[in-house]
C-alpha cells in the first residue's frame, strides 16, 4: 500500500505536500527526505522548501517552473520509496540553568504535575529531543517529545517578552526562545547558548531531524557563560 501523501495548493506560487496524517519522527523522517532530495536536484524555478512537522511547503517562481508540473514531479518523487537523508543529524547538548530567575514557571510545572521542582527537572532532561521543524522566529526549535508525566498546558495569559535562551514547554513540545519575543509557553529554565546568529555562516544552531539533550548548569555558570542572553 502506497504511504499517505496529500497534495495541495497554497496560493499560486506554493504547493504543500503532506506526507502523514500525525506527528510521528517516522513521518517527519520522509518530509526531510523529501527536501532533501528537492535541494539536491535543484529545480530551476523553486525558491525556497519549507519543513514541518508533517508536510513540506514549496515555494516557486511561477515565470519560469510551471505550478502543475511541479505538482507531478512531486507526485512521482512519493509514489516510490524516499531515499534516506541525506544531511546526517546531529546532537546538540544545550546547558541549562533550570528555575529561578531563569525558569519562573517551574514551580508551579511542579505543582501542576505533583512532582518536585528537581523531579520535573530530572524528567526534562532524561530524553533526547527531536528537532521537528524551525519557525514562529529565527532559529526557534519545535523539539519533541516531552515526557507524559510533566506536560502542561499553555499559560492563560501569553507574556509580551519571553527572554532569549528561555527553554519553555507546552503539551509534548519543547521549545528554546532564540530572540526576545511574546510567547506563551512555561519557561522552566534559560540557556546561555546563542541559537540564532545572523552574521554567521550557519546563522541557526539546530536544524531539522537533529536530536537535543538538556545538561542542567547552575545559575553562577550561566552568568559566567559570557553569553549575550545574560541580563
Amino acid at each position: 500500500m502506497p504511504e499517505y501523501s496529500r497534495l495541495y495548493w497554497a496560493g499560486e506560487a506554493a504547493i504543500t505536500l503532506e506526507l502523514g496524517e500525525a506527528i510521528a519522527p517516522a513521518t517527519n523522517d520522509r518530509v526531510l527526505a523529501l527536501v532533501d532530495t528537492l535541494d539536491a536536484r535543484a529545480l530551476p524555478g523553486v525558491i525556497e522548501v519549507v519543513p514541518a512537522y508533517r508536510s513540506a511547503t514549496i515555494y516557486f517562481d511561477p515565470l519560469l517552473l510551471d505550478g502543475d508540473e511541479l505538482a507531478d514531479h512531486l507526485r512521482s518523487l512519493v509514489g516510490a520509496p524516499l531515499p534516506a537523508r541525506l544531511t546526517p543529524p546531529k546532537t546538540v547538548e544545550i546547558p541549562v540553568s533550570y528555575g529561578g530567575d531563569e525558569g519562573p514557571d517551574l514551580a508551579e510545572v511542579a505543582r501542576l504535575t505533583g512532582h518536585s521542582p528537581s523531579e520535573v527537572v530530572a524528567l526534562h532532561r532524561s530524553v533526547a529531543y527531536r528537532v521537528y521543524l524551525l519557525g514562529f522566529s529565527p532559529g526557534f526549535p519545535y523539539l519533541g517529545s516531552v515526557p507524559e508525566t510533566i506536560r502542561v498546558s499553555r499559560l492563560a495569559e501569553p507574556r509580551t517578552r519571553v527572554r532569549a535562551g528561555s527553554v519553555a514547554i507546552a503539551g509534548e513540545q519543547c521549545g528554546i526562545y532564540p530572540v526576545d519575543s511574546p510567547g506563551g509557553w512555561r519557561v522552566i529554565g534559560r540557556t546561555p547558548r546563542r541559537l540564532f546568529d545572523p552574521s554567521g555562516v550557519q546563522p541557526f544552531l539546530l536544524s531539522p531531524g537533529d536530536h537535543v539533550r538538556f545538561v542542567p548548569i547552575d545559575r553562577q555558570t550561566f552568568i559566567q557563560s559570557g553569553s549575550s542572553h545574560v541580563d
